[in-house]
Parts: structure tokens; C-alpha cells; sequence
């Protein structure tokens, strides 16, 4: 029979060596028997499969004196259990309890953390599953990369000492440049993770985030925002679509390859090749990460500070509402405009037209007020006549299709935000108020429309939210835009500087190495994680606030469409690498910056080296960061806003005079949305309280009424009138109340000190607290009696 000999050299299983025949039973009988191997007990206990049941955290923890390994003499043991008692009697079940603990912990939380995410922007009941479960994944793999990255280069440092101390002079011109044999020990971190895992989590998650930013998300955009009402329409709609989009690259990797098999001074391998393409990719996401990255160093500490003063953010509020107000009656017009073209679509397409079934899918996606106006003027038993010809295509169809789901979509938001955007100007203006309150008691103007947590209501009294709101809030905003300004000029300095390895200038490689020194690998790990998470805040905060007219908008509370959902995977996926090998250049932990053949980390050795692109490694890489400074002084100055400004897009400004004239528009807005809310407050009180008062008293004179003798009844017929003449009155107060509530609409001329507060009652009388109606002719007042 055929042997193979099977045998690893590197890192932990360099001892172990054993002769495997070709089929599987002889494998799995010396597993069963791993005494047959002729192994010691050291060697045994280095074994691969013992090494990966470690890494799983599956090991006991049960204290064992030595490892033999030896099953008991007249028992028949399991491989996977005699396996676990071996690598538990080594002694490195503790270990490997925390490091797949730490690994499994950050794998969970950070899925958690993408879903709690789209779930904020993303609406799961109405938005196809697919392009939730494609926006997961890919807010999912660049988290995952975040926040996994500080484990690989703790693992890294303790790889790099350990290959250090078991080194010897002579080994020291091989493949890595090691110190001299010396009797320090190397710690093993608490998040170690053995050798061969990361290099395989890396590669799964890094190509199955290109796979996506590169021609699933693509593909599913146009589809998502396609009109076609079947799936083969929309899969066509998205091919030609994105024909251009893969055109353009595979003219630009067609031509490079005809280059490089033209040019006889290039002899690339596939992994040269591959390295070529990560390194394209990692440079057009460097290019647009060093733009939003001096943007968010900048624009981050300073919204902290400017929110800590008193009235900015009210004042900005007023602003967004006078926009948002452009927006939503710009949207609602739109929509009108759209619903009247499927109106005449509807009418003119009758029940037996061949297009109906595409007429009735359109009007499924109209809401629900415009369907039922619809339907009421459609006459479904008149044929149509095929001679006309008036009817629109299927093509015209599509196309209306396609401006229905956006427009429907648009004026939903807008309504939304209008609502939310009005909870927080009231907010805003119940703390200006109760800054100056002598109570200390925070007062609110309106009820919360959403039922809050009682244990919230517990501990976040009235006199804990003035304290917080009117007094800390403040000094917090201030203290915290002190530090992220703080962490901004590090970042920029060390974005300057973190190509000098001599003297070493860049201030995290700084605090990096001399951690290093000490081993202390918790330290490391909270200053690579403080590190990458800023970085990740400045550009990722930068990708939510952005906005491409109506485009690209990730807005809050399940407003967001499917296309700017999937366009913000697309750009996670594409920022993410060149920001974690920005990070790692950061901390000269990149042996492209360091200049040192140290044994790289795991995500570096996956990117490949860059020594095949020289002019990419030593200049683009190194040098096209420093841009961060220039875009940091003109975000400062607000440059970008005044050209905005410029070209019509209003911005806010304090010294502009259109965003004074928009701010006191705002104001108005707010001020008659605010009156029109206190109304209904009022006229929701008054219905309460006559209910409360009046309810039951009503109740029991109708059914006196009733039962009474037809005698009797016709004995006083008129004292039995003004009864029931009362109730008519207070049931037209009902309908008087409900009249007022449907008026949503208000003169320009209003003035609500000048007319009584119920004017549908100037000829009847006033309602006052008491519960009685007060009639204006006192000869009146006791005709009841």
C-alpha cells in the first residue's frame, strides 16, 4: 500500500512526525492508539489535533501530575476524550480556556453589535431579506475585523519572544532577525490564539468582504432599486446596469495584464498577482479613507464642544427644521405628482388588460389613503378597447414602478423626521427653561408619547434629569471634546511622522513598544483597540452623517432604503482593510513601515507584501497620508461648508445671514406645531374629564328615561325635554371636539391670546373646570332647577 509521510516543522508541531498509510482506518486506529505513533509523552502533547481542542476552549481544567497519554489497561477510551485528559495533564487547558473565550466573546458581541445597528436604520418587516442579511454581513466582517485585530498583534508579540528566547546565535540570519539566547520567559497573553487559526479567520473574512463590496452589493443596488415587476426583469435591469461599472474594471485588469506579459522585466506569480489586486483595492480605500478621516478628527471633538453650550443646539435644531420642512412638502408634492400619474395609469388599464397585474402591483406600494381613493373612482366592468392606443407600456410601467417605491419611501421618512425632529426642539426648549428653575425639578411641556421603563422612571427622577441635563450635560461635552481633540492631534502627529523607525516619532508606536518590553499584554490590547476604535468612529461616523442628496441617506428609526443600506456595506467593506494596515503602519507593527524582518502578524502576512508594488509601499502608502493635515485646517475653517454654501446647498453657519433667516423660520415652525400639539392636549383633557364626571350620570338617566311610564312621561314632557336637550348639547360638544382636532390646518394670521380657546362654542357658552356650561344670559343660568 501507498505511505505518505506526514511532518510540520513550524512553530509548535515541529516535533511531531508520523507515518500514515494511505487509507483512513489506519489513521483513526493510531488516533485510538497513540502509543503506536512511538511518541514521547512531550510530543504527544504538541500534537495538532490536542493544539486545535485547545484552541476551541474545550479542554477540563481538572489538575493532572504528568502526560502520558496512556489509555488504562481493560478500557476502551474515546479518541476525542483520551485527547482532552492528554491536553489537560499539559497544562495549557487554562490558557486556552480564555483565548477562545476572548475570541468566542468579541465573534458574539460584535454580531450584536451590526444587528442592533441595522436594526436602527433598517426596517426588518419591510425591507427584502436578502438585503438585510447582505447589510449584515458586511457590517458584520468589518466590525469583526475591528475589533479582532488587538488579538492578533498580542499573539504576534508573544510569537516574536518566543522566537526570541529559543533562538540561537546561529539561527539568527535565517528567516527572521532574532535577539540573543537569554533566560527571560515569555508571558502567554490571556487572548493567545494558537498558530494556524488567525491566518485562516483572516482570509475567509477578508475575501468574503471583497467578494461582497466588489459584486454582490453592487448587483443587489440595482436590484433593490430596480422596477421590474418579476425577478428575471430585475436581474436584467441590474446586468445592464452594472455592465459599465464591471466593464471599467476589467478594462483596467485586462490592460495591466497585456503589460505585464508584454513587459519581459515582470515575472509575477499568482501570489504576486494576488498581492497586485489586494493592493488596488487597498489603494482606492485609502485614497477615500484619508478623507473622512480629516473630517471626523476635526468634526467630532467639535460637535461635543459645540454641544455643551448653551442654546447651539436649539438653535441648529430650528435650522433642520426649516430644511426638513423644504424637504417635506417637497416630498409630499412629489408624491401627489406620483400618485396622480398611477391614478390615470389606473383608470385607463382596466381589469382584463393584459398590463393589469403590473397596474395592481404598483398600487399595492401607494399607501393605504391613496388605494382607497383609487379604488372608489375605478370601474373594474368597463373593457378596455384595443384600438386605442393611449395605454402606456410595460416600459413606462417600470419606470413609474421605480418612482413610486422611491417617492413612497421619501415622504415616509420625511414624516418621520419631521416628528422626531419636533420631540427633540420641544426637549431642547423644556431645558432652556428649567436652566433657570428653582425647584431643580425637571418640568416637561408635553408627555411622553411612548411608554417609558419603570425601572428608568425609578432612578431617572425629575431632580436627577435637572442635574444631568441642566447642570453635568454640559461640563461631560466639554471634558470628552478636550480628550477626542487630544486623541485627533495624535493621530494627525503620528500620520506625519510614522515613517521614521529612528528615532521612532509616531506616538502609538511608542506606547506599543515600550508596553512590549514588559509583556504587559493587556495594556497592548487596550491601547490597539482605543486606537483602531477611534480611527473606526472618525471614519464611520463620517459614512453615517454623509449624505448624497437623496441617493445615499442613512437615516435613523427604520428610515433607511434598501440601496443607501447596501451602499453603506459597500463602503465599510473598502475602508476597513486600508484602515486596519493604516493602524498597524501606525504602530510600525507593518514590516513595509518597520523596515524589520520580525515575523509579521497574521492579517499582514494574508495582505501580502507590497515590495512588489515599490512605488505603491514606498511612496503612496507613506506619504498620501500626510494629506490628513491639509483636510483637518480646512475642516476647521469650514471650508467645505461655505463652498456648499456657495453653490446653494444652505449649511449652518453662525455668521450667515440666510441661516439667521432659516433659523427664525424654524422658530415659527416649532412655535405652531407647538401650540397645535397644546390644543389637542387640551381638547384629549376636556373629553377625559367629561367622561370622568359625566359618564356613569349619563348612563343612568338614559336607562331611568327609558323605563319610565308612558304616563308619566306624558305627564311631563316638558321636564323630560331639557334633559335629554342637555345630553344633545354635550354629545355635539363631542363632535365640536372631534371637529377640532381634524383641523390640522392653520391661518398665517393666528393669534391664540386674541380668540377664546374653544371657538366653535362663541354662541353656547364656555366650558369651565367645574364641569358646568355657563351661559352668556344669566336669566338662563337656573332653568334646569
Amino acid at each position: 500500500m501507498e505511505r505518505h509521510a506526514y511532518q510540520i516543522e513550524d512553530g509548535p508541531f515541529r516535533y511531531w512526525k508520523a507515518t500514515i498509510r494511505s487509507p483512513p482506518s489506519r489513521l483513526f486506529s493510531r488516533l485510538n492508539n497513540p502509543n503506536s505513533l512511538g511518541l514521547s509523552s512531550e510530543e504527544r502533547c504538541s500534537s495538532p489535533l490536542i493544539s486545535f481542542v485547545a484552541s476551541s476552549g474545550l479542554a477540563p481544567t481538572a489538575p493532572c501530575l504528568s502526560c502520558t497519554g496512556a489509555p488504562r489497561a481493560g478500557r476502551s477510551t474515546p479518541v476525542l476524550i483520551q485527547f482532552l485528559k492528554q491536553a489537560a495533564l499539559c497544562g495549557w487547558s487554562e490558557h486556552s480556556i480564555m483565548s477562545g473565550a476572548a475570541l468566542g466573546l468579541e465573534i458574539v458581541f460584535v454580531f450584536f453589535l451590526a444587528l442592533f445597528l441595522l436594526h436602527r436604520y433598517g426596517d426588518f418587516k419591510k425591507q427584502h431579506r436578502l438585503v438585510i442579511i447582505a447589510t449584515l454581513l458586511a457590517w458584520y466582517l468589518c466590525f469583526l475585523i475591528v475589533f479582532i485585530l488587538p488579538l492578533d498583534v498580542s499573539t504576534t508579540i508573544y510569537n516574536r519572544c518566543r522566537l526570541a528566547v529559543n533562538s540561537s546565535p546561529a539561527e539568527s540570519n535565517g528567516s527572521y532577525v532574532t535577539l540573543a539566547p537569554s533566560k527571560q520567559k515569555c508571558f502567554k497573553p490571556w487572548s493567545y490564539i494558537p498558530n494556524g487559526i488567525m491566518p485562516i479567520f483572516w482570509r475567509v473574512v477578508y475575501w468574503t468582504s471583497q467578494f461582497l463590496t466588489w459584486i454582490l452589493l453592487p448587483f443587489m443596488q440595482s436590484y433593490a432599486r430596480s422596477g421590474g415587476f418579476s425577478i428575471t426583469g430585475k436581474i436584467k435591469t441590474a446586468l445592464i446596469e452594472n455592465a459599465i461599472y464591471y466593464g471599467t474594471y476589467l478594462l483596467i485588469f485586462g490592460a495591466f495584464l497585456i503589460y505585464v506579459a508584454v513587459n519581459p522585466n515582470f515575472n509575477l506569480q499568482w501570489n504576486q498577482l494576488q498581492t497586485i489586486g489586494i493592493a488596488a483595492a487597498n489603494t482606492w480605500g485609502l485614497f477615500l479613507l484619508v478623507l473622512l478621516l480629516g473630517y471626523g478628527l476635526v468634526e467630532i471633538p467639535r460637535s461635543h464642544w459645540n454641544g455643551a453650550k448653551r442654546g447651539y443646539l436649539l438653535m441648529k435644531t430650528y435650522f433642520k427644521a426649516a430644511k426638513l420642512m423644504t424637504e417635506k412638502a417637497d416630498a409630499e408634492e412629489n408624491l401627489e405628482d406620483i400618485m396622480e400619474e398611477v391614478r390615470k395609469v389606473s383608470e385607463s388599464i382596466k381589469y382584463n388588460h393584459p398590463l393589469r397585474k403590473c397596474v395592481d402591483t404598483i398600487l399595492k406600494k401607494c399607501p393605504a389613503e391613496y388605494q382607497e381613493r383609487m379604488g372608489r373612482n375605478m370601474d373594474d366592468y368597463e373593457d378596455f378597447d384595443e384600438r386605442q392606443n393611449s395605454y402606456p407600456n410595460e416600459k413606462s410601467l417600470v419606470k413609474l414602478h421605480k418612482q413610486v417605491i422611491y417617492s413612497v419611501q421619501r415622504h415616509r421618512r420625511t414624516q418621520v423626521q419631521w416628528q422626531i425632529l419636533l420631540e427633540q426642539a420641544f426637549y431642547l426648549e423644556d431645558v432652556a427653561k428649567n436652566e433657570t428653575s428653582a425647584t431643580r425639578q425637571f418640568i416637561h411641556t408635553f408627555r411622553s408619547q411612548e411608554p417609558e421603563n419603570k425601572i428608568i422612571q425609578y432612578f431617572y427622577t425629575p431632580s436627577v434629569e435637572w442635574y444631568w441635563e441642566c447642570l453635568l450635560r454640559p461640563w461631560f461635552y466639554r471634558v470628552l471634546a478636550v480628550v477626542l481633540a487630544t486623541f485627533s492631534v495624535i493621530v494627525v502627529w503620528s500620520e506625519c511622522t510614522f515613517f521614521s523607525t529612528k528615532p521612532v516619532l509616531s506616538l502609538f508606536a511608542v506606547f506599543i513598544q515600550l508596553a512590549e518590553k514588559t509583556y504587559n499584554y493587556i495594556y497592548i490590547e487596550m491601547a490597539c483597540f482605543l486606537t483602531i476604535f477611534f480611527l473606526s468612529i472618525c471614519v464611520y461616523s463620517t459614512v453615517f452623517r454623509i449624505r448624497v442628496f437623496n441617493y445615499y441617506y442613512l437615516a435613523s428609526h427604520h428610515q433607511t432604503d434598501a440601496y443607501s443600506l447596501l451602499f453603506s456595506g459597500m463602503l465599510f467593506c473598502r475602508l476597513t482593510p486600508p484602515l486596519c494596515l493604516n493602524f498597524l503602519g501606525l504602530t510600525h507593527m507593518d514590516a513595509t513601515i518597520s523596515h524589520k524582518d520580525d515575523q509579521p502578524t497574521a492579517y499582514t502576512s494574508i495582505m501580502g507584501s507590497m515590495k512588489v508594488l515599490s512605488f505603491i509601499a514606498d511612496g503612496f502608502y507613506i506619504y498620501y497620508p500626510m494629506l490628513v493635515v491639509i483636510l483637518c485646517i480646512a475642516t476647521y475653517f469650514s471650508l467645505g461648508t461655505r463652498c456648499l454654501n456657495l453653490l446653494g446647498f444652505q449649511q449652518f453657519m453662525g455668521d450667515s445671514e440666510m441661516t439667521s433667516d432659516l433659523i427664525d423660520e424654524g422658530k415659527e415652525l416649532i412655535r405652531r406645531e407647538k401650540r397645535k400639539r397644546q390644543r389637542q392636549e387640551e381638547g384629549e383633557n376636556r373629553r377625559r374629564e367629561w367622561k370622568e364626571r359625566y359618564g356613569n350620570r349619563e348612563d343612568s338617566t338614559r336607562n331611568r328615561v327609558v323605563h319610565t311610564d308612558q304616563k308619566e312621561s306624558s305627564f311631563s314632557e316638558t321636564n323630560t325635554n331639557r334633559p335629554l336637550s342637555k345630553y344633545t348639547r354635550s354629545n355635539g360638544r363631542t363632535e365640536r371636539d372631534r371637529i377640532e382636532l381634524l383641523q390640522d390646518a392653520e391661518p398665517l394670521d393666528f393669534n391664540a391670546d386674541s380668540i377664546n380657546d374653544d371657538p366653535l362654542e362663541s354662541d353656547l357658552g364656555r366650558y369651565q373646570p367645574g364641569g358646568r356650561y355657563l351661559s352668556m344670559s344669566r336669566s338662563q343660568m337656573f332653568d334646569d332647577v
